[in-house]
Formats: structure tokens, sequence, C-alpha cells
């Protein structure tokens, strides 16, 4: 699995926020900051996850549409 492959994973973000969150706790910041920015992170991955997944059907979909023009 390589570095791209593990951020795409929603499994990697869910553990990212998960490490992060008792983190912020433990440096007693308010419940409300810790919960924003769990969500700021899980959003942040889902977003990243998408434009890498839209990427790579456009670049699929290229290659597919030059082979067809040959």
């Amino acid at each position: 699995m390589s570095i791209k492959d593990k951020f795409l994973s929603r499994k990697f973000w869910a553990g990212l926020a998960g490490f992060i969150a008792p983190i912020l706790l433990l440096f007693k910041l308010p419940e409300n900051d810790v919960t924003t920015v769990t969500a700021l992170i899980t959003s942040c991955g889902s977003l990243i996850a998408y434009i890498f997944a839209e990427t790579s059907v456009d670049m699929i979909r290229e290659k597919g549409d030059s082979l067809d023009s040959n």
C-alpha cells in the first residue's frame, strides 16, 4: 500500500481523528473545540479522498480516449 493509498483511506482519517481528539482533551481544550477539530479532520480527509479519486478516474478516462482515437 502506497502513501497515496493511505491518504485515500477512510480508516486513516478516522484513526487520525481518533488519535488527535484525546490529545486535545488531555490538554484540557473545551469539548466544543475538540469536536470542531475532529470534524475538520474528517471533512478534510473526505475532500482529499474525493479529489484523488476523481483525478484517478479522469486519468483513466483520458487514457481510454487516447486509445480510442488511434
